[in-house]
């Protein structure tokens, strides 16, 4: 629940708090951009159930639409209150993601100079905050290590893509990326010696193909 009063701060205020007034290498920027997510949990939402469109959509001054648009999603203050417009024609797990990568954009205004040396940086940590708010890691791993790694699995439980999913294993450390490069592996079979070793493909685990 958003709690607003006199006495404290809103939601979007708490979150810019975490910025600190030092300009910030990208490693710095990723840490600050976990941090808010992990806040932003504190004060909206929770570990498990994780931070739906109807949290945001609660708070003041901003406004959620959905437009036929030429993106996945912009984001921007109209002069009364901050719009967030989703691209119609996405799936909802993307435009869920979207939604937190486009909160992002909103929690950093005025702090662009200080936390990103490029756009680049400002949209891969648009990207991380979304990953981190809806996939935090001790869930994630809670999920991963005692009730299932299959991908489509893991995309269902957290609501998002299973790119998702694939990207957020490999930011935790729960996976290395060549799990998912490489997407099946041989095992040896009995061959007779005069012809030429054979081999079956076994399906590795997590593996969507």
């Amino acid at each position: 629940m958003n709690h607003t009063s006199s006495h404290q701060p809103s939601t979007l205020t708490s979150l810019r708090a975490l910025i600190p007034q030092c300009r910030l290498d990208f490693d710095d920027t990723k840490a600050v951009a976990e941090r808010q997510a992990t806040r932003l949990l504190e004060l909206l939402g929770s570990q498990h159930d994780g931070i739906h469109e109807h949290h945001l959509a609660a708070l003041p001054r901003l406004r959620i639409v959905r437009e036929p648009l030429p993106t996945s999603g912009l984001s921007y203050w109209n002069g009364r209150e901050w719009i967030i417009a989703l691209n119609e024609s996405d799936g909802t797990a993307r435009q869920r993601f979207t939604l937190l990568h486009e909160f992002k954009h909103i929690i950093d205004h005025g702090a662009h100079h200080r936390l990103y040396a490029s756009e680049w940086e400002a949209e891969r940590a648009a990207d991380y905050f979304a990953a981190c708010t809806l996939m935090p890691k001790p869930e994630l791993k809670r999920v991963f290590c005692n009730i299932t790694q299959r991908i489509d699995q893991l995309a269902t439980y957290f609501g998002v893509s299973q790119q998702a999913i694939r990207v957020r294993l490999e930011q935790t450390g729960l996976v290395d990326s060549e799990k998912f490069t490489r997407q099946r592996c041989a095992r040896p079979i009995s061959t007779p010696r005069w012809q030429a070793q054979r081999f079956r493909t076994v399906q590795m685990k997590g593996s969507t193909a």
